[in-house]
């Protein structure tokens, strides 16, 4: 194993603010399924921050069993949701919501994101009742390529939706870090106004595990509960996940470790940009792409850990990088280092490139 690992965001366990938490939870008598009370006031705390939205608010123990139990309860059995091709619900879900019998109906996202284009060609090309009938358009901020969605954006998309009777839930598994990247410019607030659903990322966030499905549409919020535990997805223990959503938003804990995580990627993003590297996606968020060399990687990943994303036409790949809340600059400087080892100065690297190899 490498001695580094820059694969994910959830490596470590918990910030110990959070593990506090817990231990104090852990020393009372709590209620159940929920209804303690760290799980009721953490969410009245994040409705707090809603702008005035009444939403529902459910503590959920991962994103994929978010995804699958909000999207298939939400649909009709005739109803199918819309992604880009690289949406977490289209390849990383093992098919869960094809598995409830909705299918994902995918389009080539733009940097990773869906245009009120995108979802208008997917309309037209389902017309009748010959075929599922698209109806919630399905969204990831920060994206699984690391950019995020404008207010305008949003405001755009959420308008379309809305003139076209479709829904849109957008998936936070990082929502942490979009919310505190560089250039951001929507709220929690602005999300709540713009979506029927979203969910809040803890588990790749600072929390030992856990996500708070946000249901803002009322039509979608009735019977949820019973959704919730049929599913297999309420804890009896619900304060394990509520005491750590209240840790994070009793003050700013929850954008001070995204800030962190962001911070430590734009260390790599400057330095290796500096190098002449260049990335596949403009990325302000915790998650990096750039593009090496394939001896480079090669060297690299005998140090550190991450994944190969892409192999490129010119024989070169794109990684991903990730930092997290716990990353540290130390391990960031010192893959830089060796990247600086291995890249060798601009011009000597760019005539290495050409050869295909590395100075």
């Amino acid at each position: 194993m490498a001695a580094t690992s820059f694969r994910n965001d959830y490596s470590e366990g918990a910030h110990p603010r959070l593990l506090q938490a817990l231990v104090e939870a852990s020393a009372e008598q709590n209620d159940g399924y929920g209804l303690d009370r760290h799980s009721l006031r953490a969410a009245e705390l994040i409705r707090a921050r809603l702008g005035g939205i009444n939403a529902d608010v459910h503590f959920l123990s991962g994103g994929t069993q978010t995804n699958l139990l909000a999207i298939s309860s939400f649909l009709r059995p005739h109803q199918a949701a819309i992604s880009v091709q690289g949406g977490h619900i289209a390849t990383h879900e093992t098919g869960a919501i094809e598995a409830t019998g909705h299918k994902v109906l995918t389009v080539p996202g733009v940097e990773g994101k869906l245009t009120p284009a995108l979802v208008a060609q997917v309309l037209g090309e389902h017309t009748d009742e010959h075929m599922v009938q698209p109806k919630l358009v399905y969204v990831s901020n920060s994206s699984e390529v690391g950019t995020i969605y404008s207010r305008g954006e949003l405001q755009a998309l959420s308008a379309f939706c809305r003139e076209h009777g479709l829904l849109l839930f957008l998936d936070g598994a990082r929502l942490g870090s979009a919310l505190a990247a560089e250039g951001n410019d929507l709220s929690l607030a602005d999300i709540a106004a713009l979506c029927d659903a979203f969910y809040i990322g803890g588990t790749k966030n600072g929390a030992l595990a856990g996500e708070a499905l946000v249901v803002c549409n009322d039509a979608l919020k009735p019977d949820l509960r019973y959704l919730v535990k049929q599913r297999g997805a309420m804890l009896a223990k619900g304060m394990f996940l509520g005491a750590q959503f209240e840790a994070l938003f009793e003050g700013d804990l929850f954008l001070e470790l995204a800030r962190h995580a962001n911070a430590m990627a734009s260390r790599l993003r400057a330095a290796l940009s500096a190098m002449g590297v260049s990335f596949l996606a403009d990325s302000p968020t915790n998650q990096l792409f750039p593009v090496l060399p394939a001896a480079a990687v090669e060297t690299l990943e005998q140090r550190y850990g991450f994944h190969r994303w892409q192999a490129m036409a010119d024989g070169r790949i794109a990684i991903r990088l990730v930092t997290s809340w716990a990353t540290q600059a130390e391990a960031v400087d010192d893959f830089i280092a060796s990247a600086r080892g291995v890249l060798g100065e601009p011009d000597v690297r760019a005539e290495s490139i050409a050869r295909g190899k590395v100075a």
